[in-house]
Order: C-alpha cells, then structure tokens, then sequence
C-alpha cells in the first residue's frame, strides 16, 4: 500500500468520526480537535514509508519532526484553553443561529468537515514531493528548517501573550484596556499568532520544493509544484476565517475599529498613530 493510499484511508476515517460524532453530540468542533493530531500522523507515514523503502528519508524525517513539534504546541494551547473539554467554537454557534438547520448541516458536512479535513492532508503533502524524490538534505532544508522554529517560537509567544492578558482579564473582572490585546507581537499585527502559523505551513511546503529541485526540477514542478495549493487554501481559509473573527470583535469592543485602522491584520508591521495604545500592565 502507497502512504497517500493510506493517508485518504486515514482522510476518510477522520471524516465519518467529526461528522458522525457532532451528530450525536450537536457538537461541531471534533475537526478542532483533530486539527492538530492528524497532519503530524500524515508526515510520518510518509517518513515511516520512505525509511522502510531504504531511501534516504533524512528530509522526511526533519519534516515529521518539525510538524510534530507544531502539533505539540497547537495541543498543549489548545487542551490549556478547554479545548477537549466539550467547548464549542463560538463561531459555529453564531452561524448555527444564522442559518436553517438544514442549511447549518450542510454547512457541517461539506466545509466543517469535508473541506477542513481534505486542507489537513493537503498542507502535508509536500511530504509526498519527498517522499517521491528522496534526494539527500543540504543547506536549503537546514534555512527552511530555521525558519519554520522561529515561526514555531513567534506563534508560541503570540499565543502565550494572548493567554496571559485572557488571564489577568479575568482576574480584573474583564476590566482590562480596551478589551482586546494589543501590546507586544499584537501591537505590529492584529493575529500574529494566525501569521505565523500559515508562515510555518508555507515554510513547510518550500522544504517539499527544495526536495523536487535537488531531483532536477526547475521553476515549475520544483519551485512551484502541485502541492502549493494547500498553504494557498489555508492562507485563503484563514483571511475569510479573520474577517468573520473580526466583525465579531468590532461588535463587542468600540475600540476596535481604531486598532484595525492602525494595526496590520497578519503581516506584522509597524503600526500607525491611533488615539490610544492600553497594553497589559
């Protein structure tokens, strides 16, 4: 059996289980939950399949490590936040109440579930580039390797700086600067956390590539292969997914729209002048 064979077993296994499951539970986040569990499984069955081959799987391996450290902090951060306890992504409640029940269903089968699980194995598939064209490392893996740890550690301290100001907002009864974060990484873009994490997944996909060009690849087919399309549907995915956050939080906090005119969505940058700049003291 190929690995991709196996992978779109593992794909289609997925698939029933979060849309089975929210059936049972008229809970919609199981994808959630998976999200950070099944890309890791995916590289390495690509790694584990090139080293049983004999090839020379040192670039499937450094691939599989790598996501697996991403899934490592994305679970931690995501169990820390009560992720696995049964708690709903509140955007899903806030469609379901915009939507028919039917439509709501619809909407669960074919982007909740369907959709988000077909982008997980997509964004792997880089692995597949190498695991097709098992060339030996050489120095771009080691400067894309770089790049995807310091990407890792930015997403790391977004998420701990998020989670520390939700803390002592708590603590303060919710009476907390405006609201919302916007010192350290959070004053150059609005979801830093969200840059660096498509950056880790286009980061990932450039060690696919450097994998085709040492097979003798050029432009198309090296450089630029197939497997773009996943970091493309993630960047997409999560653009639409901000947008919806955001009128969500311009809803709740006045402020809001101030920070937005000041402060880059994704890319940080340094932000313009607005009239108040409340950070966690």
């Amino acid at each position: 059996m190929s690995p991709l064979t196996l992978v779109l077993i593992v794909f289609a296994v997925t698939c029933a289980f979060c849309w089975i499951a929210s059936l049972i539970t008229k809970d919609t986040s199981w994808v959630d939950r998976l999200w950070s569990v099944v890309p890791a499984v995916y590289v390495w069955i690509f790694a584990i399949s090139g080293t049983a081959a004999g090839e020379d799987a040192g670039r499937l391996t450094l691939m599989a490590v790598l996501v697996t450290a991403w899934a490592v902090r994305l679970t931690f951060n995501f169990a820390r936040r009560g992720g696995y306890t049964g708690m709903e992504d509140y955007r899903w409640a806030i469609l379901r109440a915009r939507m028919k029940p039917w439509q709501f269903q619809l909407f669960n089968l074919f982007f909740i579930v369907l959709y988000q699980n077909a982008l997980l194995v997509l964004i792997t598939l880089p692995a597949l580039v190498a695991w097709q064209d098992p060339t030996p490392l050489n120095g771009w893996d080691g400067v894309f390797a770089v790049l995807f740890v310091a990407f890792l550690i930015g997403e790391f301290t977004a998420d701990q700086e998020q989670w520390n100001f939700h803390e002592a907002k708590k603590r303060r009864a919710g009476d907390l600067g405006p609201g919302f974060l916007t010192s350290g990484l959070f004053r150059f873009s609005r979801h830093p956390n969200y840059f660096f994490e498509q950056a880790q997944w286009w980061t990932f996909y450039a060690i696919g590539a450097t994998a085709a060009v040492s097979a003798g690849n050029g432009l198309w087919g090296g450089v630029l292969n197939w497997t773009i399309i996943g970091p493309v549907l993630l960047t997409l995915l999560f653009i639409g997914s901000t947008i919806f956050t955001e009128s969500i939080s311009a809803s709740k906090y006045p402020a809001y729209a101030d920070y937005r005119r000041s402060t880059s969505m994704l890319i940080p940058w340094p932000p313009k002048q607005r009239q108040g700049q409340p950070h966690l003291v």
